[in-house]
């Protein structure tokens, strides 16, 4: 911590001449350079912390380390004095090759270093003395120069006895020289060799002699039981058995137990053999199918990938490496994604490998299924710089242009298909050029095989695996010669084994498990499991080669890399579709030019609300409400104040505002709509009440109180304030991201465009949008209603109902049609949001005009701006020079006239009735006499002619 705060002091540049003097206490100790071939560890700082310090504080240590096989010579640490200098700086540190320390060691002798001390550097010299009864093969001296030991190690041979007098050890072996894997027909002579070699050292086995006898299992474990059966009830009695092919060794190490007796194979890379329980004395030199693992997370580890897919060959030695595998990489926390299997043809797999986007792919199955998988991955386009392929090692190098008349892809197909592939591989053949303990290279080995062959080595079976066959016979020689103390003079008598004697076999097995030596294959070691640990070879077909890239040692967690791997699009592809989340913003264009509506909206409401206060003394002007006229102002203002929240997205806000805004929409238009419509509700619902009671209550219409206009408004919004209020504290609006399907990009990259929208929303939305679209739409329709009945009504007290009444169709219209369609375009959030702002302006501007125009014009024209206390002073009368008041008295004046006129009518049709039935008593009485020469009516002898000329001009003069 100290350490930490004091490196800002020293995180300053260098000067001019880009050095500082050694006493410059201050600043510490000017950072050193590294010798050649080595580094300097920097305790508790990062790489890119030590490029950008020039000094380093007092007391701080560094510490040199060397790579490859070096040793540092001189001070090790070095240590920040006070006075700005380093110590021990009058000694140089350097790294010096080493030579290797093998020979530092001698088996049944001893190693005299002189003109050095350990490790040994350049000029050391070695001398080498063998024990009593043993002789030295080599040279006795050694010179160490340039890493290099200048002859090669020696090593005490035991006197032997002579050949007539050894006794014969038998090992039974079964080779497959033909079926799945012939590996006999080069295993076979690798061991034939490797008994040869170990027959004629004087310091193994002196008292014995390895003999084999063998039989061909084909790789077939019924013809392999056979002669197992043979070589355990047949003398001699055989001390260890050797099969080869992974079925036949299950075979052979399950039923061996029984016979106590330790198998060891060459060939077998089945992971079920691991299991100890099982197979309690088997070994084996070849490595289990499982090293490839630790290999392959290694590397999925370097590239970063974390998602990985498989397809295997259904077959128990792949099924069980892929569960090895899968338990690895979990804990590595890498995942494997999918996972496919096929038993013959691998169609349908890769095409669920395609399916599911797999990139990085495992894939475990034998070189003639290859074949079939890669011409099924070219057809499904499963190859090329999107896709890695992991497959194993050991296929012939041009497996893919290898004829097979099962599939029906070209050559060239199934290698553009396969370029790129990353292959894994057990180092079967020790890469360094050093003698192993039969005093043999790995090429001297192989040329050596190679002669003893009869046919080429890439046509012979098992050649790759010829080296782990070598090297079993040694591991086996090398164990019974300790068990049997170095010639029998110390130890059990291997002649006296049987199949009931089990201290031998337990003698052997720990023998066994503890070997360790250098073989042609490499260093031979055995695990827990009794698999052979070893290097693992990485290649990469590159141009239709396999190139070298590097080598794994599971044993130490060492990778080397030799930065020769080539990708076809430049770099290691990602483990999958690279997902880019990218937000639906709301068009710039369409939020501006809505927010400039808005804006010029909320202007238009201003004016009209200032009109509206300063002309409210006009008689005009007061008999439209004008208070309730100011809260329709108000209420368009909040209402358009409303669309600038609503087309704030994340192109504008952030994830903390979002709420905040959320809150904004919502109370701005609720408050909205319950001032504007609310008031023009108010005023309609006064007038149908009014207007539709019965005659005798009619002097209501006289009389109108403003407070229960007020309190009806106040009611409408209060139950508004109640429901927001009441929503946000239970269900709080909050941001939601809503997902649509992925897109291609329009450029060929690796990625995938996930389009989200942001949205409003709790978590019972739908439940409040239906109490609040329920109750708002119910006070809609009834606002039609009543704007319909109210059409023909007319009163001076709220002149403008009329006006009102086309608003509230406006309101209504738009928002029924609105609501709905927004609901349904919400995931378009552009046409979503300009339906609901141009219903909110729209809406807004027609409730305006409608309502303020009217008036405004009609007192610019007419002139009317005088109060009625004004027009009462100037005519002393306002009863009559007021044209609403003589309209009043007229309606009543005429209602009484339309009484008298009724009553008129009434009293002229009982005349005329009377009348008609005096003329017909009459006819009744006289006959007819000759009209009267006049023109009037006929008339009887006694009746006077002015009583029967009651004509129609009197009726008329009575109607008058």
């Amino acid at each position: 911590m100290l350490l930490l705060l004091l490196l800002p002091l020293f995180l300053r540049p260098l000067g001019a001449g880009g050095a500082q003097t050694p006493n410059a206490t201050s600043e510490g100790c000017q950072i050193i350079h590294p010798p050649w071939e080595g580094g300097i560890r920097y305790r508790g700082l990062t790489r890119d912390q030590v490029k950008a310090i020039n000094f380093l504080p007092v007391d701080y240590e560094i510490e040199y380390v060397c790579r490859g096989e070096r040793e540092v010579v001189g001070p090790k640490v070095r240590k920040c004095l006070a006075n700005g200098s380093w110590t021990d700086m009058d000694t140089p540190s350097r790294c010096v090759r080493i030579c290797s320390k093998s020979y530092l060691t001698l088996e049944n002798g001893k190693v005299f270093l002189t003109g050095g001390d350990l490790p040994a550097l350049d000029g050391a010299r070695v001398d080498f003395r063998c024990d009593p009864d043993f002789h030295l093969v080599g040279s006795s001296r050694s010179i160490c120069s340039q890493g290099q030991w200048s002859t090669p190690k020696p090593h005490c041979q035991v006197n032997r006895t002579p050949h007539s007098e050894r006794r014969a050890v038998y090992i039974g072996a079964l080779f497959p020289m033909s079926g799945g894997w012939p590996g006999g027909q080069a295993c076979q002579p690798a061991v034939e060799m490797a008994l040869e070699d170990v027959n004629s050292r004087r310091d193994i086995l002196p008292d014995y002699e390895l003999k084999l006898i063998h039989h061909d299992s084909k790789c077939d474990p019924g013809q392999a039981t056979k002669y197992l059966y043979e070589l355990l009830y047949n003398d001699p009695i055989k001390i260890i058995l050797m099969p080869g092919c992974s079925s036949v060794s299950t075979l052979v190490a399950e039923a061996a137990r029984m016979w106590n007796l330790i198998v060891l194979s060459y060939g077998s890379s089945s992971p079920a053999l691991s299991n100890r329980q099982r197979f309690p004395t088997f070994f084996r030199t070849h490595p289990s199918a499982t090293l490839h693992n630790p290999t392959r997370v290694k590397l999925f580890e370097k590239w970063g990938w974390k998602k990985i897919a498989t397809i295997q060959q259904t077959t128990e030695v792949f099924t069980s490496t892929l569960d090895d595998l899968e338990e690895r990489v979990k804990e590595a926390g890498i995942e494997i994604t999918f996972r496919q299997s096929f038993f013959s043809d691998p169609a349908v797999p890769v095409k669920n490998l395609k399916r599911q986007d797999a990139r990085i792919i495992v894939g475990l199955f034998y070189e003639t299924e290859a074949r079939k998988v890669f011409c099924e991955v070219y057809k499904e386009r499963l190859f090329g710089k999107k896709y890695v392929w992991f497959l194993i090692g050991w296929y012939a190098d041009n497996w893919f242009k290898t004829y097979d008349p099962s599939i029906n892809c070209t050559v060239d197909e199934m290698t553009e298909a396969v370029e790129g592939h990353i292959t894994t591989e057990i180092v079967m053949l020790n890469p360094a050029n050093t003698r192993s303990i039969s005093n043999m290279t790995s090429q001297e080995f192989v040329e050596k095989l190679t002669k003893r062959l009869k046919r080429h080595p890439e046509e012979t079976g098992g050649f790759q695996e010829a080296p782990l066959a070598y090297d079993a016979i040694w591991a086996l020689a090398l164990a019974l010669n300790k068990t049997s103390g170095g010639g029998g003079r110390s130890g059990v008598r291997l002649e006296d084994f049987n199949y009931n004697n089990q201290t031998i076999t337990d003698q052997i097995y720990r023998a066994m498990n503890s070997s360790s030596f250098e073989g042609v294959s490499g260093h031979v070691v055995f695990d827990a499991s009794g698999s052979r640990m070893a290097w693992t070879l990485i290649e990469q077909l590159q141009g239709g080669s396999y190139k070298k890239i590097g080598y794994y040692d599971s044993t130490k967690d060492d990778l080397s890399w030799s930065k020769t791997d080539k990708w076809i699009g430049g770099s290691p592809p990602a483990d999958q579709t690279l997902v880019i989340k990218t937000f639906r913003f709301l068009s710039q264009k369409l939020f501006i030019s809505v927010s400039v509506l808005s804006s010029l909206g909320i202007v238009l409401a201003v004016v009209c609300l200032s009109f509206n206060i300063y002309n409210s003394h006009v008689r005009y002007i007061q008999n439209s409400q004008p208070n309730l006229n100011n809260l329709t102002a108000v209420g368009c203002s909040l209402a358009l104040a409303a669309v600038f929240p609503l087309g704030l997205d994340g192109y504008h806000i952030g994830k903390g505002q979002f709420p905040f805004v959320c809150q904004a929409r919502l109370w701005l238009l609720g408050l909205g709509f319950s001032l504007g419509y609310g008031s023009m509700f108010t005023k309609i619902w006064w007038v149908h009440t009014v207007f539709t009671k019965k005659e005798e209550k009619k002097e209501w219409r006289k009389t109108l109180e403003p407070w229960k206009l007020y309190a009806t408004v106040g009611l409408l919004v209060g139950m508004d304030v109640l429901t927001l209020a009441i929503w946000q504290i239970v269900d709080p609006l909050h941001r939601t991201i809503e997902t649509f399907a992925k897109e291609e990009p329009k450029e060929d990259i690796d990625v995938s465009i996930l389009p989200q929208l942001e949205h409003c929303s709790s978590k019972k939305m739908n439940t409040w949008l239906g109490i609040f679209y329920g109750y708002k739409g119910l006070l809609l329709l009834l606002g039609i209603f009543l704007a319909y009945e109210t059409k023909s009504v007319s009163t001076e007290k709220i002149n403008d109902h009329r006006a009102v009444g086309m608003a509230i169709y406006n309101v209504a219209v738009l928002c029924l049609i609105t609501a709905p369609v927004t609901m349904i375009l919400s995931s378009q959030q552009d046409a979503a949001f300009a339906f609901a702002s141009l219903a909110i302006v729209f809406s807004s501007y027609i409730t305006l005009v409608v309502l303020f125009v009217p008036k405004m014009r009609r007192l610019i024209t007419r002139g009317e701006w005088q109060s009625e206390a004004q027009d009462t002073m100037k005519t002393g009368s306002s009863t009559n020079n007021n044209e609403e008041e003589k309209s009043r008295l007229l309606e009543k004046e005429n209602r009484e006239l339309e009484k008298i006129i009724a009553e008129k009518e009434e009293r002229v049709s009982e005349l005329r009735h009377q009348l008609q039935s005096r003329q017909q008593l009459r006819s009744r009485r006289h006959p007819p006499t000759p009209p009267d020469p006049s023109g009037g009516l006929p008339r009887g002898p006694s009746e006077p002619p002015d009583r029967l000329s009651c004509d129609g001009s009197r009726v008329h003069l009575l109607y008058k």
